[in-house]
């Protein structure tokens, strides 16, 4: 049993002082008592709050970064950008892979995040054929995971076509291609490297345009029973294709011929009308939105007044990691709203914190999308946990809900001190415990990569 000893922390019943939390051997929270005295053997922290969890990431794109932002001949969009990671991707190996994703997860921690939802699509050799081992690069992640300590919920993606309408793929997808039964057997491998306790087991069909109606069916009919994501209504390109195939939106369609419930998460989701907006919203699932890859990609703003006043359940995610710093996402999220909308604090209620707002929902929509027991610092939750510097610039004379507000709208990463996960104490005084080690291997397998 270890002990924490917060001068401030988050609990769900609000801001409490002099806050003693005791930790499991199994990595939950035993127990939670405020106004306490410090025990001789806990320690001691200023700030603790409940740690985000991230809720969309595809790790290998970290290695991607900076290297779309020339543009070609023509009009440059997602699609563009598309074309361009296809080709990279041809470089990454297994190994590769796992090395990357190491990476990123250390940055993920640092930044705040305590677990991700890996979107994990490149199944296949660069020429597109299988591995003797189907399951050979999502046990890359399920290692990358276990060796930075950060949660994992691992999506095996389905992918099999190249547009709406069973259009064929190109050469560029065929590290992504199964057909039913090899992912199923993907699908069934996975246990055998998920081995941590709070490791997940979902899957994601990866969208619409990538998943014929018969296949969709047959994916979601042999699903392991933990959480479902996919893509929809990212780009309005799909969505008029989305139109031009079936006489209806991507979200509609989703709507009115699958009916997800809560288990799901609606990455994007970013173009939507009002209507379907509170559909969504009432079908209890979450709303996984990206700020800075959405922003990088062009892809567009989400309804975000229409969707959370019918009571629509929020994620945030990094997705291509053009930004890694949970805060940063957050500002991104309300920032994008008041451009579109000409005013401030658009997701507070009256009189209300914008900050601990947005906090509150991703944390809670955070762990749902992840089927995590977290969110919250209470008793029989994960140990999920992030310290504050208090005595950050930025923190420091900060009290209540103006920690997180500053946090959000005027910090970074730099405010993060320490970040525990399930338990497991990752990050102290701003570092990931292993940052130089996996640090020196991705300079490796980077210098390799751009050689």
């Amino acid at each position: 049993m270890r002990k924490l000893h917060a001068e401030t922390a988050l609990l769900p019943t609000g801001w409490k002082r002099d806050v003693e939390i005791a930790i499991g051997d199994d990595g939950r929270i035993a127990s939670v008592a405020d106004g306490a005295p410090r025990s001789r053997d806990a320690e001691a922290v200023a700030i603790l709050l409940p740690a985000l969890a991230n809720v969309h990431s595809h790790a290998f794109q970290r290695a991607l970064v900076g290297l779309t932002e020339r543009r070609g001949p023509g009009r440059d969009d997602f699609w563009s950008w598309r074309e361009v990671m296809f080709v990279f991707l041809q470089r990454l190996g297994p190994e590769e892979l796992e090395v990357v994703a190491a990476m990123l997860y250390v940055e993920l921690m640092e930044s705040g995040f305590a677990s991700v939802a890996e979107f994990h699509y490149v199944h296949n050799a660069p020429d597109g054929s299988k591995y003797a081992n189907s399951a050979e690069t999502g046990a890359g992640i399920a290692a990358a995971a276990q060796c930075t300590g950060i949660g994992l919920t691992h999506l095996p993606v389905y992918y099999a076509q190249g547009d709406f309408g069973g259009t064929p793929p190109g050469d560029g997808q065929r590290r992504f291609l199964n057909d039913p039964q090899s992912f199923a057997r993907i699908v069934e491998s996975m246990p055998q490297y998920l081995t941590r306790a709070d490791d997940r087991l979902g899957i994601a069909p990866h969208s619409l345009r990538a998943v014929t109606p018969d296949h969709l069916k047959a994916v979601l009919s042999n699903d392991p029973g933990g959480p479902i994501h996919i893509h929809i209504a990212e780009q309005m390109k799909e969505v008029d294709a989305c139109l031009a195939w079936s006489g209806q939106r991507p979200v509609e369609w989703l709507l009115d011929h699958v009916g997800p419930d809560s288990r799901w998460c609606h990455i994007h989701a970013t173009h939507m009308t009002e209507d379907e907006a509170t559909r969504l919203a009432r079908t209890g699932g979450v709303a996984g939105l990206c700020p800075s890859t959405e922003a990088d990609l062009g892809d567009g703003i989400f309804q975000f007044r229409a969707f959370t006043e019918a009571g629509g359940a929020l994620g945030i995610g990094t997705d291509s990691h053009i930004g890694t710093d949970a805060a940063q996402e957050l500002r991104l999220m309300e920032w994008a709203q008041r451009l579109t909308q000409r005013a401030r604090n658009i997701a507070a209620p009256p009189n209300g914190s914008t900050g601990r707002t947005l906090f509150d929902a991703t944390l809670a929509g955070g762990a749902q999308a992840l089927g995590r027991a977290s969110g919250a610092i209470a008793t029989g939750n994960w140990a999920d946990l992030v310290s504050l510097d208090a005595e950050h610039p930025t923190i420091t004379g900060k009290t209540g809900d103006a920690i997180i507000d500053s946090w959000i709208f005027a910090g970074d990463r730099s405010c993060v001190s320490q970040v525990w996960s399930a338990g497991r104490h990752c990050v102290k005084d701003g570092v990931h415990k292993d940052r130089e080690a996996v640090a020196t291997r991705y300079r490796s397998v980077m210098a390799k990569l751009l050689a």
